[in-house]
């Protein structure tokens, strides 16, 4: 007896469509989805002739304009052809390069990511000299913590036994968070250190919390000792701290005092400490519930989308590759306020990438024309 296999009538509908017009047909459960593309034509070219060296930040200000830090490392080919983009520069919506500022004499040897305070200031991290810089919207320096080249180690040099206690200097700061309420900065030092330090508005020290961990406390995943670097801190809007335990494979998430609340793990089978690692960066999306949270995971050159309440992984983006909606080296993330995601590459990624948002419907199944731009495939977790 022959059997003959059925479909619904959907399915057929969508396969349909695929082979008469190359449509994309998403499923999804009960519950609206995002999932998000590469935006082909964001940013326009650089100005000037200018090439960018390693992207190793970025950042959205109160009007949704981008900034990118790059480091000071273009190739000898490059420089034989090309300039050197400035530290800082702005784009618009558009991808228009609208600002540029810094001088190279005076910005961190080795920045290391950016973020906005509430009064539109940008703040950088050095992990090559020790220092945080506040910058004013348009460029000028207001404030930095610590003194270049003098660093928290037993010598005072890049060279010298991490000591994890200074109230003046830090070791190699990666990120900082300005918190709203009352200017207080926590800062993620990050390599070397392993801890998160505060300072008031004024970059007096108030406290600290973190150690380097072991192995054991790893795998159990005891709160407050880190695996290597602590590469990012994020407050949200629940007025939790958010940490970014690289090769521990986790973030690690306190109150404002440093105490301990909870573990959003990313696993990805290996042993810790995890010499990649998975939790580079994170961002939130921007409704006030912060519902999404976005995890660069370096590691396997994605961005995980988690359920922030619960840190369960929804989905996933991106791939190792040096097309566009790939990744090399995917470094620190942004998001603006309409859900644009930003994702920067260091090491030979050397770019910025934006990924829009498709917002499915509540429907069982959609349809969706390709049309001739780029759609980053979605990827199992």
């Amino acid at each position: 007896m022959k059997h003959e296999m059925r479909f619904p009538r959907v399915v057929l509908l969508c396969l349909g469509l695929v082979v008469m017009f190359g449509a994309i047909c998403r499923a999804q459960a009960q519950g609206s989805t995002l999932e998000y593309e590469v935006d082909p034509n964001w940013p326009r070219p650089l100005p000037g002739n200018w090439v960018a060296g390693q992207v190793s930040g970025v950042c959205v200000d109160g009007q949704d304009h981008v900034f990118i830090v790059n480091r000071n490392d273009m190739t000898d080919k490059e420089a034989e052809v090309s300039h050197q983009a400035p530290p800082f520069i702005e784009f618009d919506e558009a991808g228009n390069v609208v600002n540029s500022f810094g001088d190279w004499k005076t910005v961190p040897n080795t920045t290391h990511g950016c973020t906005f305070d509430h009064e539109n200031n940008l703040w950088t991290a050095g992990s090559g000299d020790g220092i945080i810089q506040k910058y004013s919207h348009d460029g000028r320096l207001l404030m930095q913590i610590g003194r270049r080249g003098v660093v928290d180690t037993s010598d005072g040099t890049l060279e010298g036994r991490p000591m994890n206690l200074g109230r003046t200097q830090l070791y190699m700061p990666s990120d900082m968070a300005i918190d709203p309420a009352n200017g207080d900065v926590y800062v993620a030092d990050g390599y070397g250190n392993s801890r998160i330090a505060v300072f008031d508005r004024d970059g007096r020290f108030l406290r600290q919390w973190g150690r380097q961990g072991t192995k054991e406390e790893a795998d159990a995943g005891v709160g407050g000792a880190f695996m290597r670097v602590v590469h990012c801190v994020r407050l949200g809007n629940d007025d939790l701290v958010y940490v970014c335990d690289r090769q521990g494979d986790r973030i690690q998430v306190f109150d404002k005092a440093g105490n301990f609340k909870k573990n959003i793990w990313i696993r990805r089978g290996r042993a810790l400490p995890d010499d990649w690692g998975t939790s580079w960066w994170i961002g939130f999306s921007p409704d006030r519930e912060q519902r999404y949270m976005f995890v660069v995971d370096g590691g396997d050159e994605q961005v995980k989308i988690l359920d922030r309440a619960s840190g369960g992984i929804l989905s996933s983006f991106g791939r190792p590759g040096h097309q566009l909606g790939e990744f090399t080296h995917a470094h620190t993330l942004a998001v603006d306020s309409k859900g644009h995601i930003y994702v920067a590459e260091t090491d030979w990624g050397r770019r910025v990438q934006r990924f829009r948002p498709a917002k499915l419907s509540d429907r069982s199944s959609t349809c969706e024309s390709s049309g001739i731009s780029p759609v980053t495939p979605r990827h199992p977790n």
